[in-house]
């Protein structure tokens, strides 16, 4: 399996053999170092534990994080058969070809409390009969009995802010110069979300 942690940068555009237009995202993907290889002998589990972006200075490292000074650290799992990488082993985008299917995964855009119409598409009350002040209302929540609100309802709340993971995403041009990859579509999170890509 192929993985590495990735930066979102923006959203652009290139244009296919047939001059058409694909929309495509931008990820710097890193260089990454193996700090650490787990195994079901000593940690009970596969996984190889990575680091993105390397601290330089010296007086944001704390004691604890001899070894591993990377500000960002993520954990891959991996099954026997896999490639083995070892501690210090440097994992870039020539790994990936374009082409290839990977699954990334983020963090969304964080939206605060919003409301059911925006969270949940809901239509509103009518403009009419009776109705006053009540377009973006959600109406009803429950029932006499059990007289408390069920479990599970649709109701305004935090929105955003959540891991999503996007399935069989293409690649559509790997740079491996600048450390970029360009993925067919879009992908969670705002400029600078940190991913996890991985292929297969």
């Amino acid at each position: 399996m192929k993985f590495i942690i990735g930066k979102k940068i923006e959203m652009s555009q290139l244009f296919d053999e047939k001059g058409n237009v694909v929309p495509v995202t931008l990820i710097e993907a890193g260089p990454c170092f193996v700090l650490q290889k787990k195994s079901v002998a000593k940690e009970g589990y596969n996984a190889l534990q990575i680091g993105f972006v390397k601290i330089t200075k010296k007086e944001k490292i704390g004691k604890s994080m001899k070894g591993k000074e990377y500000r960002y650290i993520k954990e891959f799992s991996i099954i026997e058969g896999d490639s083995v990488k070892n501690v210090g082993d440097q994992i870039n985008v020539s790994e990936f070809q374009a082409g290839d299917k990977v699954t990334i995964a983020g963090t969304s855009k964080g939206k605060g409390f919003q409301g059911g119409v925006k969270r949940h598409g809901f239509h509103g009350r009518n403009a009419t009969h009776g109705a006053k002040h009540e377009a973006r209302t959600i109406g009803s929540i429950g029932q006499r009995f059990p007289q408390h609100v069920i479990k599970g309802r649709k109701m305004p709340g935090r929105m955003g802010f959540e891991r999503i993971t996007v399935k069989n995403l293409k690649i559509a041009k790997i740079d491996a110069e600048n450390n970029m990859i360009a993925v067919k579509g879009a992908i969670p999170g705002h400029r600078g979300t940190i991913l996890e890509i991985r292929g297969k």
